[in-house]
């Protein structure tokens, strides 16, 4: 037998079984069984009494003591077996609402057994459904803490119940040595105190306690953590090493010029330490690799514009690629109108875009003319052929796939520098794991002059107060926006909110202009909505979430979020941040119905007591999980069987050194004592790891 045997081979399954296991739990050889880790124990070295059980007992627990009394009962949904139980100390009823006749004659009547099982309270009654029946003192109090799986209601139908489990993997574990090798050094198990593997694969299945679980479950978070990190140091150093690219040693008249001229605001120390860091990254003739995050307005275009201006000053042209036509052209304004005073050439290309306007673009690129090119995935056509592509920013990264970023690489003999930019904040733990093979930097402070947005909480019973608030803002001059949800699913009903909701605030806002933008619009009328709103000419924006990520209006002061219950956290922080973009203090409204589930009550507190994305993309993960978070490309990756990334920072952050400190003293595990580790990662990991792109 080997890690790979298929289960149907196993005493106790056989090949119906092995098919129903596969098609519902998706296990199907030998390892699988071994890593599907229990997700609770049982303790049946105890023996309770009947008069001593609590009424709201949480626990299965064990009896000692008589089965008398049984008979069928009788009622309008079909029947059932009930029995009495009896100790010393007091009766419980036993109850089988599925049995058959041979289970019937099988109980056994006024002789001594054990029974466990869930105790209910009822009508001032215990019960138990469904108990085990156990003859045998021996086996009744088992010296371990004993495995409960996930099942399934359909598998425990078929016979293929928790005990069935037990039973096989039980008989497994004796074959161990046989199957399992250790695979991480003696000196890395000695200094972070870690058992070896067999000890763990026992002790996780079979604990003799809580203590030898602990160390079962610290060990395996530990490996699974270790092989992740491990990967990816593994490409990073082959990137630092391998992946040849184009240095910029010069910095030169575009950047020096732009920076004593043109800018048009100090940079604040986040800024220039991010700079600095790119700076360094870009004079190495190694490809740069990194994670750009800040949060909504903190600065991140500018950056992206430095940044190519360095690579315009060594010879170079910059592109950089947004997921919508909205972002990419909010970017093209914000660098153009950066860049008026200069004679440097900035393009646009989109799905959009005409055909006189893409002829031009490719012919200024391939000639030279063109430094910056800024556009969605259209980017990525075979027609766009660079002069000489030395560096690519991706925006909001997490909306691209690998096949999609590998063609920008592509563009060029030597890969250009990739600087990917997110505003949605990821939590440590997050960018730890998933963005080990990019550096990453982060602009933790806002603008100068930036007031922080005072977000509160209101119902529709304050809704007069709330519109008379806006009222005085418009009057001070500024301008208000109103957001309603957009779920698909319910989209007919959101689209009557919204028209409601429109009414209501033409109605209350008579002697001002209101203008609206949805999905349902065409993109031309959508943008001259939003062009009317940004002008100044509207005072009131009345729009769905397409605004999330939409035009700059520095004078917007009063967010409104209506529902605001039914959006998610971080789309709540990313709407927010559409407001603060001017030097006036700005409000962020959610308005709620008054019945709040727990989860909403947790995101409207969590926005309310903090502007800072990062505690908030914490609060995110915690609620909707990393996979979530991470867009659906990445999700596939957070298949961790014991490690939680919500929970086990420290142990990642562990890992994350121990790999970091092997791969300075030995980069190709050379070492004979590195040689098992080496074998295991290659035999386990290996195709899942491209070296030659971003992940």
């Amino acid at each position: 037998m080997t890690l790979e045997t298929s289960i149907e081979f196993l005493k106790g399954i056989g090949t119906e079984r092995a098919k129903l296991i596969r098609n519902v739990l998706g296990i199907s050889t030998v390892e699988d069984l071994l890593t599907f880790y229990p997700i609770r124990y049982i303790d049946k070295s105890k023996i309770h009494k009947i008069g001593n059980i609590a009424k709201d007992t949480e626990a299965d627990i064990q009896l000692k003591g008589k089965i008398t009394d049984i008979q069928e009962v009788v009622y309008e949904k079909g029947k059932r077996l009930s029995a009495k139980f009896r100790d010393e100390t007091g009766t419980m009823d036993l109850v089988w609402f599925r049995y058959t006749n041979w289970m019937k004659d099988a109980i056994p009547l006024n002789q001594e057994i054990f029974i466990f099982g869930k105790v209910n309270f009822f009508n001032g009654n215990f019960s138990m459904p469904h108990p085990e029946i156990e003859v045998d003192e021996k086996k009744a109090l088992q010296g371990t803490l004993l495995p409960v799986y996930p099942g399934s209601e359909k598998l425990t139908k078929r016979g293929i119940t928790n005990k069935l489990f037990q039973t096989v993997i039980f008989n497994l574990l004796k074959d161990l040595p046989n199957l399992i090798q250790e695979n991480l050094p003696d000196y890395l198990m000695k200094s972070m105190k870690l058992i070896g593997r067999l000890n763990s694969f026992y002790s996780i299945h079979f604990p003799k306690d809580l203590k030898q679980f602990d160390e079962a479950n610290r060990r395996l978070k530990f490996e699974e953590a270790f092989f992740f990190q491990l990967g990816y140091g593994l490409k990073k150093l082959h990137q630092k090493t391998k992946s040849f690219g184009n240095p910029f040693p010069i910095v030169g008249e575009y950047f020096t010029s732009f920076y004593e001229n043109n800018l048009p605001f100090e940079l604040t120390n986040a800024q220039k330490r991010v700079l600095k860091e790119i700076r360094i990254d870009m004079k190495r003739s190694t490809q740069m690799n990194r994670l750009l995050q800040g949060d909504v307005g903190s600065g991140k275009t500018m950056v992206a514009l430095l940044t190519m201006l360095i690579a315009m000053d060594n010879g170079f042209q910059s592109c950089l690629m947004a997921p919508t036509e909205i972002l990419a052209q909010q970017h093209f304004n914000s660098i153009k109108e950066l860049l008026q005073n200069t004679t440097i050439n900035v393009r646009l290309l989109t799905g959009s875009s005409k055909t006189s306007e893409r002829k031009v673009i490719h012919e200024e690129l391939e000639n030279g003319q063109l430094s910056i090119l800024i556009g969605t995935h259209a980017l990525l056509e075979d027609k766009v052929k660079f002069q000489n592509l030395g560096l690519a920013i991706i925006d909001e990264q997490h909306r691209f796939g690998v096949a999609q970023r590998a063609k920008l690489w592509a563009k060029n003999n030597i890969p250009p520098h990739i600087l990917v930019m997110t505003a949605t904040p990821i939590p440590r733990t997050l960018a730890m794991s998933f963005y080990s093979d990019l550096d990453v930097s982060v602009i933790d402070e806002m603008p100068v002059g930036r007031k922080p947005i005072i977000t509160a909480h209101r119902r529709e019973k304050d809704r007069l107060s709330v519109y008379n608030f806006c009222r005085e803002e418009i009057e001070k001059g500024r301008q208000i926006y109103f957001v309603y949800p957009l779920i698909e699913e319910s989209e007919t009903l959101d689209y009557k909110n919204l028209m409601e909701g429109l009414e209501s605030v033409m109605n209350f806002f008579k002697s001002y202009n209101v203008t609206m933008v949805h999905g349902r619009m065409k993109p031309a009328e959508k943008d001259a909505n939003m062009q009317y709103f940004a002008s100044g000419q509207a005072q009131i924006m009345v729009a769905t979430t397409v605004i999330e990520v939409g035009v700059n209006v520095p004078n917007a002061s009063v967010m409104v979020i209506e529902s605001s219950e039914r959006f998610g956290l971080s789309q709540l922080h990313q709407l927010r941040g559409r407001v603060g973009r001017g030097a006036e203090q700005s409000y962020c409204i959610l308005m709620t119905g008054d019945k709040l589930s727990k989860e909403s009550r947790t995101r409207i507190k969590t926005m309310v007591a903090t502007t800072d994305g990062f505690k908030i993309s914490e609060v995110d993960m915690e609620l909707r999980g990393p996979g979530d978070i991470l867009g659906t490309q990445q999700s596939g990756v957070v298949d961790f069987k014991k490690l939680s990334l919500i929970e086990d920072s420290a142990i990642i952050k562990a890992s994350k050194l121990a790999v970091e400190k092997i791969l300075e003293q030995d980069a190709l595990l050379t070492r004979p004592d590195n040689q098992m580790m080496k074998q295991y990662y290659i035999k386990q990991y290996k195709g899942k790891n491209k070296w030659s792109q971003i992940s």
